[in-house]
């Protein structure tokens, strides 16, 4: 039987993860950053829900900064709420910046966030540099994908 609407998690503890992004690009190295945030927001972040598809970071004026992540408004606050979805700050170290500035500017790179998840009471977001795929990229990670699932097909009938 299936499971049900849950959506699948790159780890555990994940409060969101961008599946897309694995699909979309090849993810070449990763960064953990804190996160800016209003108290509604991590109320409603630790509710769940929050979407990272469409979402991207950029680096602007030497500070990092998380787009187009959408966080629900929290149900329980009445006039206070936040925007859902404003331009978030990342909180990351003055040379992880300048490395992520050089990346990005030399070799074509952009910044993907990959999943966001609760460290303690601090919530943190998860960078990955990353290159797009062309299509052909895509196609390939398709089939293998199809591979794999068919070989665990083939194990477990096998197995019965």
């Amino acid at each position: 039987m299936a499971k049900g609407n849950a959506k699948k998690k790159f780890a555990p503890g994940d409060v969101a993860s961008n599946r897309q992004a694995r699909f979309r690009f090849n993810l070449l190295d990763t960064f953990e950053a804190g996160m800016v945030l209003t108290g509604t927001e991590v109320k409603s972040l630790r509710e769940g829900g929050a979407q990272m598809k469409d979402s991207y970071a950029l680096v602007r004026g030497g500070e990092v900064w998380l787009l187009n992540m959408h966080i629900p408004p929290y149900a329980s606050a009445y006039r206070d709420n936040h925007l859902p979805e404003r331009d978030r700050k990342l909180l990351l170290h003055r040379r992880e910046i300048e490395r992520l500035v050089g990346s990005v500017r030399e070799r074509g790179l952009t910044l993907v966030p990959t999943r966001v998840y609760f460290r303690g009471p601090r919530a943190k977001v998860e960078l990955a540099l990353a290159r797009g795929k062309d299509q052909f990229d895509k196609r390939e990670s398709l089939k293998e994908r199809d591979v794999k699932r068919e070989m665990l097909r083939a194990k477990r009938d096998y197995e019965r």
